[in-house]
């Protein structure tokens, strides 16, 4: 476990990142999420970091609102990503230990965080399973050494 917490994100984090531009639409962000397997995208405008959007905040334009019964379907699809997304980024820096990526992780429940440098440029993206791959990583290296079957000797209970 101890190994653990010299991890950093730098040697753990995904490295070839889909980005948007706050521009996209939300049928746009739709036709994405359907065609690739993530929850989220962060979203760049020239080449920083500015926002990022998930599977529930382009789901949150069809909910219905007091002035609003029904949401009316082709209007929301031309919502653009900029009018949804989260603005307050939590994002980290490679040189970041994942235990404090954890705990970012937990107290703010996100599934991922951006990984960006001192200006903001997006360099990669640290997700949930990269924390687990590393913590069983580590774990695992430390476990004590299983015995073999065939040398321990079965004693029976008369």
């Amino acid at each position: 476990m101890y190994e653990f917490l010299q991890e950093t994100v730098a040697n753990n984090m995904t490295s070839s990142v889909r980005s948007i531009a706050p521009e996209m639409t939300v049928g746009d962000l739709y036709r994405l999420f359907a065609k690739e397997d993530y929850d989220g995208y962060p979203v760049l405008r020239d080449d920083v970091v500015v926002g990022f959007v998930t599977k529930l905040d382009a789901l949150k334009v069809f909910t219905f609102t007091t002035d609003h019964i029904l949401p009316h379907y082709d209007d929301r699809m031309g919502t653009t990503v900029d009018e949804i997304m989260t603005c307050d980024v939590i994002a980290v820096e490679p040189d970041t230990n994942l235990q404090r990526v954890l705990q970012l992780m937990v107290a703010h429940r996100l599934k991922s965080l951006p990984v960006v440098d001192k200006y903001r440029h997006l360099l990669g993206i640290i997700a949930r399973e990269d924390v687990m791959r590393a913590l069983a990583r580590c774990t695992k290296r430390q476990a004590p050494p299983l015995v073999p079957c065939e040398t321990v000797r079965c004693l029976r209970l008369a």
